[in-house]
């Protein structure tokens, strides 16, 4: 359902989409199950007809995992390419645009001119740092960063930073509208490049790029050395609390006085590879043999449905 009015700013009801995508897209079809107006704003010659069909595709699930509000269709989306109109009367904007610092500091300077000061402006933007994208507007207090994880309307986590001049009303609004959407906000106190679980996400790739490099093992092996171990832990709980675990009993104290030893020795031995042409060739030759058959659509329909059962499982 819409999210609760605050003393500062009406209820939001009307949310703009802008910059439709796959992440867009996934957007507008979380907030049309929740009952919210949605507008979707791309100047793309074929934007329209794929951001609908995205939202139908992801109809079905949002409907199994019971997060369809009574009433709620993904016929209500509006669509309009012209950004002042699609901005007329919202209480709440999305913005998905290229994860170009430029086009994006240029964008909000436009769309801070055209909004009331209190509608909040959260970027999807995966590692761009706040305080410059906010620099040139006027009412730089109402941006954030809302970086979600693909797909949007399926997994629960995004990171909510706000830059130098963003106000701790902006903070605290965006995370309790998130978390009305039924996401799961969580707080950066400082702005990092990437934020945090793409950093997570960069730092084991690193390694595993390295691993391949070395010809320790097949990409698929070494995908499969997550997947079918830490990665079904790290569903539940992180890497801290893991590690809790690790130390039986005597938890986190326990695990550093006796294994942080071994460790650190491997941490040591952590690799920096040169990602070559040649590496690169290895590595696409190397997750196209682990695909076999399998097309990027076939792949993200399996994700999407084993994703859709984790959480059903998750919820219960």
């Amino acid at each position: 359902m819409p999210s609760t009015a605050t003393p500062n700013s009406p209820a939001i009801r009307r949310v703009a989409i802008v910059g439709a995508g796959t992440i867009g897209a996934s957007w507008a079809a979380l907030f049309l199950a929740h009952g919210l107006e949605v507008v979707v704003s791309d100047p793309g010659a074929h934007a329209e007809g794929q951001t609908r069909a995205r939202v139908q595709a992801a109809w079905p699930v949002l409907t199994e995992l019971g997060r369809v509000q009574p009433g709620a269709s993904p016929d209500a989306l509006r669509f309009e390419p012209d950004l002042e109109a699609a901005l007329a009367g919202v209480d709440f904007v999305q913005e998905n645009a290229p994860e170009r610092e430029d086009f994006k500091t240029d964008l909000f300077e436009r769309m801070d001119a055209i909004l009331p000061p209190h509608v909040i402006v959260a970027s999807s933007s995966s590692g761009l740092i706040m305080s410059r994208l906010q620099s040139r507007c006027q009412h730089a207090s109402r941006f954030v960063i809302g970086h979600p994880f693909n797909p949007p309307h399926l997994i629960p986590l995004v990171e909510v930073v706000g830059g130098d001049q963003t106000s701790a009303d902006t903070m605290d609004r965006s995370i309790a509208f998130y978390r009305s959407m039924g996401k799961y906000p969580i707080r950066l106190n400082k702005e990092v490049p990437g934020h945090i679980a793409n950093r997570l996400q960069a730092a084991l790739w690193r390694e595993a790029i390295h691993l391949a490099a070395e010809n320790v093992a097949s990409v698929a092996d070494i995908d499969a050395a997550v997947s079918q171990g830490p990665g079904l832990r790290w569903a539940l709980f992180g890497p801290h609390m893991t590690f809790n675990l690790g130390g039986g009993e005597g938890g986190m104290a326990h695990f550093m006085h006796h294994l942080l030893g071994p460790v650190q020795t491997w941490w040591d031995d952590l690799g920096a590879p040169d990602v070559t042409p040649e590496l690169q060739q290895r590595l696409i030759e190397g997750v196209n043999a682990e695909a076999g058959h399998r097309s990027i659509a076939d792949l993200v329909e399996t994700r999407d449905a084993q994703l859709t059962a984790l959480l059903k499982t998750l919820q219960r």
